[in-house]
């Protein structure tokens, strides 16, 4: 944690005593998820932050799971303060993004050390970073210049959040003091499962994960027709290039982390593209 000095004089025996006494500063962590600010993944989190931070949370005040990255600019935004979590707690008409943009700029007292989303009830693997409220709402805070985590577990269903609860608890402080994170969040996904059967922690890369999308076609009373998006997903891991990925690590009953860079740009297709495009400048206007 965060630690600063300050000097203690005493005096003993008519002897003066100059100590340097380190003070232990708790950090400031602001939590936020897609799941609602009731989600249940979000209050235990809280609980096992309270001895190494000051916690507040600002998050939506209804489901807004895949939402992505949008923001709401074509309505206001209303935040209410809640009972919950020892009064230090907003809950907001918005998307992750805003809560985190609105906690930043006008709620918040001092400015976070740390934004951590979630804990999210399902993974976020693979292309789900694109789709997902918890980790938007993670990059939201490296936007800001602020260290960011997105914690998820893996089941939707019956989610056992208490080991990743407990790992995110001693991670935050280590991302914090060392610096990490200024420009990636950490993108963490938990098996959700008892702490003694998870095998360990890997550092992973995004996976091969992809979405068979289906529309469920309905009619409303009215007779106009209206969708219902769902599908299967598919996990490829095709040979042990895909071991070290996300999806892989996950089958593997351990914990993936993932960096994630704000910069989406294809390094590789730079001069590949410029060699594509450079007869094109010649061409009349």
């Amino acid at each position: 944690m965060p630690a600063s000095s300050l000097l203690r004089i005493s005096l003993v025996r008519d002897r003066l005593y100059v100590e340097v006494v380190v003070a232990m500063k708790k950090l400031r962590i602001l939590l936020t998820n897609d799941d609602s600010i009731y989600a249940p993944g979000l209050a235990v989190l809280w609980d096992a932050l309270q001895d190494i931070a000051e916690v507040d949370v600002v998050a939506p005040d209804r489901e807004r799971s895949a939402t992505g990255h949008g923001i709401t600019v074509d309505q206001p935004l209303r935040a209410e303060r809640i009972s919950m979590f020892d009064g230090r707690a907003w809950a907001v008409n918005g998307t992750p993004a805003d809560c985190v943009k609105l906690a930043i700029s006008c709620l918040l007292k001092e400015r976070p050390d740390l934004v951590i989303a979630g804990i999210n009830r399902g993974p976020n693997l693979g292309i789900d970073v694109l789709y997902s409220g918890t980790v938007s709402g993670a990059l939201e805070g490296l936007i800001s210049g602020i260290a960011a985590l997105a914690v998820s577990v893996t089941d939707y269903h019956s989610p056992d959040y208490r080991y990743a609860a407990s790992f995110t608890r001693k991670l935050a402080p280590l991302v914090v003091e060392n610096g990490f994170c200024r420009d990636s969040l950490l993108n963490i996904n938990v098996p959700s499962l008892p702490p003694e059967q998870i095998r360990g922690v890997k550092v992973t890369r995004l996976g091969n994960r992809k979405y068979v999308n289906c529309f469920e076609t309905r009619t409303d009373p009215r007779g106009r027709a209206y969708y219902w998006l769902g599908g299967d997903v598919i996990d490829v891991i095709d040979d042990s290039s895909e071991m070290d990925t996300d999806v892989a690590t996950i089958r593997e009953n351990m914990v993936s982390i993932t960096p994630i860079h704000i910069d989406l740009t294809n390094y590789r297709a730079l001069n590949i593209l410029k060699d594509l495009l450079g007869g094109l400048s010649g061409e009349e206007k």
